[in-house]
């Protein structure tokens, strides 16, 4: 019976300690996989643009946009494929809800825009707002535009970045140690 209670007690210092690690762990994988997931949206989006050859003025055919709705905590980022500025079940979508959400521009850290390598930096308006693609899959208009993510509960893990270059294409940074840096 001793034998027992001693393992149990080590198990249970054991489990003390490690627990934070762990807790902040699952907590900055919370934080890239909402970016992942972000950009994931934005990615699909441009492709269906491509896919669909929109062009033109929307509702007619194009431009294909991604819009993202916040209300409250509760953040819906999708695919407006019917042009009609609210998600459906059909639509490419994600939810970020809790403390990892889109955060407005002035919380991360400045110097995104020198890390990127560009003069300026659009920032999707929150709460609500969207970017478009051309047939090209070009952004419309052309800008460098940037969502960012945050975990408003514990602001010391970082922000993340989602980038959208006029191209179209999409980058992923993070300011975990202070300074941006690219992570794909």
């Amino acid at each position: 019976m001793l034998e027992l209670v001693v393992v149990v007690a080590v198990i249970m210092v054991v489990t003390a300690v490690s627990m934070p690690s762990f807790m902040q762990a699952m907590r900055i994988y919370r934080l890239n996989d909402a970016a992942t997931q972000v950009a994931g949206v934005l990615k699909f989006t441009r492709y269906e643009a491509i896919r669909l050859n929109v062009s033109g003025t929307v509702g007619l055919g194009g431009p294909l946009n991604a819009r993202v709705i916040q209300a409250g905590t509760i953040t819906n980022v999708f695919t407006d494929s019917n042009y009609n500025g609210s998600a459906q079940n059909t639509e490419k979508q994600i939810r970020l809800s809790g403390n990892v959400n889109l955060v407005p521009a002035g919380t991360p850290p400045g110097g995104l825009a020198a890390a990127v390598g560009v003069a300026t930096l659009t920032s999707v308006p929150l709460p609500t707002g969207a970017v478009a693609f051309d047939h090209r899959g070009a952004l419309t208009p052309a800008a460098v535009n940037v969502l960012y993510i945050g975990n408003v509960a514990f602001p010391d893990l970082g922000y993340r970045a989602v980038v959208l270059l006029p191209s179209g294409s999409v980058q992923i940074w993070t300011s975990a140690s202070g300074n941006w840096q690219q992570t794909n």
